[in-house]
């Protein structure tokens, strides 16, 4: 652990750290640049950074909690800026909860309870929750060991929802279309406060039957994965990993596999999208792993194409293309929506086609990018969250075929597409392919849109 130090005094601690994850000064820069830039936060630190990081300099807002961050993606453990001998943050005890796979499901709901309050009528008190890669490992660990001693467990009848239940599914109903039309950042304190101030205190009451027991914890480990999903939507990374933690524990108690390993799937989504993307890989063989005794191929094809992101990210062309072959062939032995859960009813060959273009935006193959984002352009004209980032991602097949005006055109329609929709991942779409622009700034439609794009997207790095 790293101790308190003079000012001008050499932090001995960082130094053991560093030499422990064996990379250069300039690897290290590299990769704290990396991850505040996916969390909004422009640095341009270089191997002179580190140096005065070295000699006890402590650098400015988030940027301790970055540098522990790409220490933890080289040594493949937890790293906490009090390690590397910065100061610890003053931080609300739930944040650091939120983070654990408790075996106590009571705790959960205090935590969830806690953390939805805080998050609602206190957010200030939060700080910016830092996103933890590492914290991802223990979850799909006890999720798995849960799904071991699930096999020995006798089964219950599936019995319909009534009274409460019932009344919990529409709301979820109602919940997932606003998402879905307004994006997530609108209303995510809607999720987050019906879920720590009505449904966590209904699942703390006694004597409550357990076939509907059961279904609630189901429920509220959707609200929980959806608050996850929208906290992601307004960029507030830190929070929707935690919320995605405490809702595969909730789920667990709820003993409903098919949405457990959508949560997985989630979680593989966040990790690869903020530079983790073994991790993402992980987490989603996690859930093909145990998949097989729970049928659900759609959502077997969503794990598949979330191994192959995270592939792509690795540059693993030869493992990406086999585990887009296999969410194919998962959609093919389906027999269509009506046959499989609800949690999974909105995956179609339509979903598969925006995650396959983004698969080969990244592996640089533009030609299948540019066909398959058109088709997703084409099949989303009434959900603008998914319009705007199939057509980032059109744009950038556009870009990777020397095609500037289709390109720029493009990315200028996505702009339009934003207005009065709240979601950073369409916003993060977009920076995307800026930050590609960067080569051609000199032009003048590039400089045009740069000019249309800053109110939105902030300025470039």
């Amino acid at each position: 652990m790293g101790s308190a130090r003079g000012a001008g005094e050499a932090n001995a601690a960082f130094a053991a750290v560093l030499l422990e994850a064996g990379c250069s000064h300039a690897a290290l820069a590299r990769k704290v640049n990396e991850l505040g830039a996916l969390q909004g936060e422009v640095s341009r630190y270089d191997k002179a950074s580190v140096t005065r990081w070295l000699q006890g300099m402590t650098p400015r807002k988030r940027a301790p909690e970055f540098i522990a961050a790409a220490l933890a993606s080289f040594l493949g453990r937890p790293v906490t800026p009090v390690d590397i001998g910065f100061a610890e943050q003053p931080q609300r005890p739930v944040v650091a909860r939120a983070l654990t796979y408790r075996e106590d499901v009571g705790e959960t709901l205090h935590t969830l309870a806690e953390l939805g309050s805080t998050d609602i009528a206190r957010r200030s008190l939060l700080g910016a929750a830092p996103f933890v890669a590492t914290a991802l490992i223990d979850p799909q660990r006890q999720w798995l060991l849960w799904l071991l001693e699930d096999e020995q467990a006798p089964r219950l009848a599936a019995v319909a929802g009534s009274g409460p239940v019932k009344q919990v599914q529409a709301m979820i109903e109602m919940f997932d279309e606003m998402d879905n039309r307004f994006g997530g950042g609108g209303v995510r304190a809607s999720i987050v406060h019906y879920l720590s101030t009505e449904l966590a205190p209904m699942l703390q009451q006694r004597n409550m039957p357990t076939h509907q027991r059961r279904l609630l914890y189901t429920s509220a480990a959707k609200l929980a994965a959806m608050a996850g999903w929208c906290s992601y939507d307004s960029a507030d990374y830190g929070l929707a990993e935690r919320y995605m933690i405490q809702a595969l524990r909730l789920c667990a108690e709820g003993g409903d596999r098919v949405l457990g390993r959508q949560i997985l799937a989630g979680m593989s989504h966040l990790a690869t999208s903020l530079g983790n993307p073994a991790e993402g890989v992980s987490l989603a063989r996690a859930g093909i792993a145990t998949a097989k005794s729970a049928g659900s191929p759609l959502g077997l094809m969503r794990l598949h194409a979330m191994a192959a992101r995270g592939y792509a990210v690795l540059g693993d062309s030869r493992r990406a293309s086999a585990s887009l072959h296999a969410a194919s062939g998962r959609l093919e032995v389906s027999r269509g929506p009506a046959e499989e859960s609800p949690w999974v009813r909105f995956l179609d060959h339509h979903y598969l086609e925006a995650e396959a273009a983004l698969v080969h935006r990244d592996l640089g193959e533009a030609g299948q990018a540019e066909r398959l984002a058109t088709a997703s352009v084409a099949a989303n004209s009434d959900r603008r969250r998914r319009q705007a980032i199939s057509r980032s991602v059109l744009a950038t097949a556009f870009l990777q075929q020397d095609r500037l005006d289709e390109a720029v055109g493009t990315a200028s329609n996505a702009l339009d597409l934003l207005a009065g929709v709240h979601s950073e991942r369409s916003v993060q779409a977009l920076r995307d392919f800026r930050a590609r622009l960067a080569p051609h700034r000199g032009e003048a439609i590039v400089r045009d849109f740069e000019r249309k794009a800053r109110p939105v997207l902030g300025t470039a790095a």
